[in-house]
């Protein structure tokens, strides 16, 4: 399916794919991907935001999502994950009750 690619091109996956499951919890939250100093060509730190909330960082290693982001259960996990990190950083936030 998806698996492989440059960091750059697996940047962007990561960054629509992060937005397209947080979004599902709750439409205002925006998922941000840092590409930059410790993180540059070899992982990528990402956060969500909903409103003045932001979580607290997690890292993922380029050639672990590279590897991985054309499994169909390891992206079903990523997105159960990511969907978590948005009922913690906002607990109290009607959610979209989609899956």
């Amino acid at each position: 399916m998806f698996s492989g690619g440059s960091y750059s091109e697996v940047a962007r996956w990561l960054r629509v794919f992060l937005n397209s499951h947080a979004k599902r919890e709750h439409p205002r939250v925006e998922a941000m991907v840092d590409t930059s100093g410790d993180h540059e060509n070899k992982s990528y730190g990402t956060r969500l935001r909903l409103g003045d909330q932001v979580s607290a960082e997690v890292e993922f290693a380029f050639k672990d999502l590279a590897d991985h982001r054309g499994g169909m259960a390891w992206c079903q996990a990523l997105a159960d994950a990511t969907r978590a990190r948005v009922r913690e950083l906002h607990p109290g936030a009607p959610t979209t009750g989609r899956r």
